[in-house]
C-alpha cells in the first residue's frame, strides 16, 4: 500500500449537480424550480397557508395555560437520601438542605426550593430543611430519629421578575383606564353651551 494510491471507495463521493447550465444538462432553464409562480422564488414560507381560508392551526381550540411565574420545585425522595448516606455522600446525623444536596452531588440544582416526598425507605437519622414535604415523608424521617423543618420558599429571580412584570402591566392598565375616564369627563357634552359665551353675554 502506498499513500499516493489511497482513494475513496467507488460511489463514496458524488459530484454536485450544477443547475441552470443549459437545457442539455437536464437541470437547465428553470433549474429544478418548476415554472414561475411564488414558490419558484427563494425566501417563500407558505407553511400553514390554506389559500385564504382559516388554517387548521387557527380552527382548532386552545387548550391549557402555562403560568409564567409559577414556582418550580426540585423533588427528592427518601430512597435517594438513604442511597446518598449509604454511598458516603451524606453523613448520618448531618443537617441536610438544598445547598448541601447540590454540594454532595445528589441534586444538580435547587430551582425554587426542594420538596421531600416519601417514596423509598430511610433508616439514617437526618435533620432535613426543605420548602415542602409530604406527610408520609415527615413521618418516616421522624420514625428514623430525624427531623424535618419546612421553611417558607423564597422566589427565584425568574419568578420575581415575572411577578414584577405582571404588577407593572396591571399598573399601566389602571393608569390608562384612569386617564381615559378623566379625558371623558373633561370633554364638553354634545349640544351643551360653554361657560365662556355665557359670561360674555352677561357683560
Amino acid at each position: 500500500m502506498r499513500l499516493n494510491r489511497l482513494s475513496d471507495n467507488p460511489g463514496a463521493r458524488h459530484r454536485r449537480m450544477r443547475v441552470g447550465r443549459g437545457i442539455g444538462s437536464g437541470k437547465g432553464k428553470t433549474a429544478g424550480r418548476g415554472h414561475k409562480g411564488q414558490k419558484a422564488r427563494t425566501g417563500v414560507s407558505l407553511h400553514g397557508f390554506e389559500g385564504g381560508q382559516m388554517p387548521l392551526h387557527r380552527r382548532l381550540p386552545k387548550r391549557g395555560f402555562k403560568v409564567p411565574y409559577q414556582r418550580r420545585y426540585q423533588v427528592i425522595n427518601l430512597g435517594a437520601l438513604q442511597k446518598a448516606v449509604d454511598t458516603g455522600r451524606l453523613a448520618e446525623g448531618a443537617n441536610v438542605d438544598g445547598a448541601s444536596l447540590v454540594a454532595a452531588g445528589v441534586l444538580s440544582q435547587i430551582r425554587d426550593g426542594v420538596r421531600l416526598l416519601g417514596k423509598g425507605e430511610i433508616k439514617a437519622k437526618l435533620s432535613i430543611t426543605v420548602v415542602g414535604a409530604s406527610k408520609s415523608a415527615v413521618a418516616a424521617v421522624e420514625k428514623a430519629g430525624g427531623t424535618v423543618t419546612v421553611m417558607a420558599s423564597v422566589p427565584s429571580e425568574r419568578v420575581a421578575a415575572a411577578a414584577s412584570d405582571k404588577k407593572a402591566a396591571k399598573a399601566r392598565r389602571t393608569a390608562a383606564k384612569g386617564s381615559r375616564k378623566g379625558a371623558k369627563s373633561a370633554a364638553p357634552k354634545a349640544g351643551g353651551k360653554s361657560a365662556a359665551p355665557e359670561a360674555d353675554a352677561k357683560a
